[in-house]
């Protein structure tokens, strides 16, 4: 059985943020980068992390976890011979960092920064959970709208953001120096409205179902929801 949580950063998770940031991005940001997120009070930094059960990985379960570069920062750690009992059906193996949101409160807007999955875990729902649990602090922040830049040419982005009612506004020409990419500029009104707070719960009803569906169980830390 594989679970997810959602929950804050924190100064322990920084190395593995910088290397997701390097898979997903290129190397986005820095390591001090992400530590100027984590002490500013204008900013929502959090993590997506999975894990999966002992029986699971016995019983010859297909695991993409495992399937991680031995090597890499992402790859979990085992469980400690010395300072755990033998495991059991229920026990779980540690979590590993497999996805980044970010929100810099403006004003009355939230800029979504970074939505990144790892690419390993793309296409099974979880840039939805990561994009609703932003919205959601957008929300409890109360603010009046998002807005954030994607490339016109990631079409999976694009819709997730339609799905979640984003609008294109305009396009930033030539954003992405890698290659030269206009961005498309997009805007999510409305989010302040009790009406947004019940649109959510919805939303996280058929999020819940979509992630069963690919085995994963999803747990949201309450962050001052």
């Amino acid at each position: 059985m594989r679970f997810l949580q959602i929950k804050h950063l924190t100064a322990e998770d920084l190395n593995s943020a910088v290397e997701l940031d390097r898979l997903c991005f290129g190397g986005l940001w820095t390591l001090e980068g992400y530590g100027r997120e984590l002490g500013s009070p204008n900013s929502d930094l959090l993590g997506l992390w999975a894990s999966e059960t002992e029986v699971s990985a016995s019983e010859g379960f297909d695991s993409e976890l495992e399937s991680i570069d031995p090597n890499s920062i992402l790859k979990s750690k085992p469980l400690s011979v010395e300072n755990s009992s033998p495991a059991t059906p229920t026990s779980k193996l540690t979590p590993t960092l497999i996805g980044l949101g970010c929100l810099w409160a403006i004003l009355e807007e939230a800029h979504i920064t970074i939505l990144a999955i790892h690419p390993r875990f793309q296409g099974q729902g979880l840039g939805q959970a990561l994009l609703w649990a932003l919205l959601k602090k957008a929300h409890y922040r109360q603010l009046e709208r998002a807005t954030l830049e994607v490339r016109g040419s990631n079409l999976a982005a694009v819709s997730l953001y339609n799905k979640f009612g984003f609008k294109e506004a305009g396009r930033r020409k030539k954003y992405y120096k890698d290659t030269g990419e206009d961005a498309l500029v997009m805007w999510r009104s409305g989010i302040e409205e009790p009406e947004f707070q019940q649109y959510l719960a919805v939303e996280k009803v058929q999020m819940c179902d979509r992630l069963h569906q690919k085995n994963w169980h999803l747990a949201i830390e309450s962050f001052e929801f």
